[in-house]
């Protein structure tokens, strides 16, 4: 964790820049989602079991950031977010509840090659989420996963 001062290996929070905040908003509220009290008009923040994720309007992330938006967006743009879970058969249960709460479906629910199972969704503005069961990952208490330990030969 970059005991030097360097830059810390950790994920802290995940900002989603959203088109439409209250679209946006209300589709992860009706995941279960709970939203944190310090969430405003103009920003939402979700706790999960690891990062914070924060809803922030697409235009103001982006002068945030000091970048200029040009054109349209691809539709993949090289980030998926994962949401795991800590049996076999809770992906087919969290693709049911995405896919209520209005996700697209971009692949069903499948057993993987690596042995786990997996499916992608789409919240309404495109943001890729997969959904996973890795056997042997750990769960913490407030819901954070460990990698399952590597098998020693």
């Amino acid at each position: 964790m970059a005991a030097d001062g360097g830059f810390p290996a950790r994920v802290s929070l995940v900002t989603i820049g959203a088109h439409d905040l209250t679209a946006l908003r209300r589709y992860y509220t009706a995941l279960g989602w709970e939203e944190d009290p310090v969430s405003g008009d103009e920003i939402a923040f979700f706790r999960t079991g690891g990062a914070i994720l924060a809803l922030y309007p697409f235009g103001d992330l982006a002068e945030d950031a000091w970048l200029e938006v040009r054109g349209e967006l691809p539709e993949f743009r090289g980030v998926a977010l994962a949401a795991n879970v800590e049996e076999r058969d809770g992906v087919d249960r969290a693709f049911e509840v995405a896919v209520a709460a209005g996700a697209r479906v971009l692949k069903e629910p499948t057993d993987a090659d690596w042995g786990g199972r997996s499916c992608y969704v789409a919240d309404p503005e495109g943001n890729i989420w997969e959904i996973a069961w890795m056997p042997g990952a750990r769960f913490a208490p407030n819901g954070a996963m460990a990698l399952p330990e590597r098998p020693t030969e």
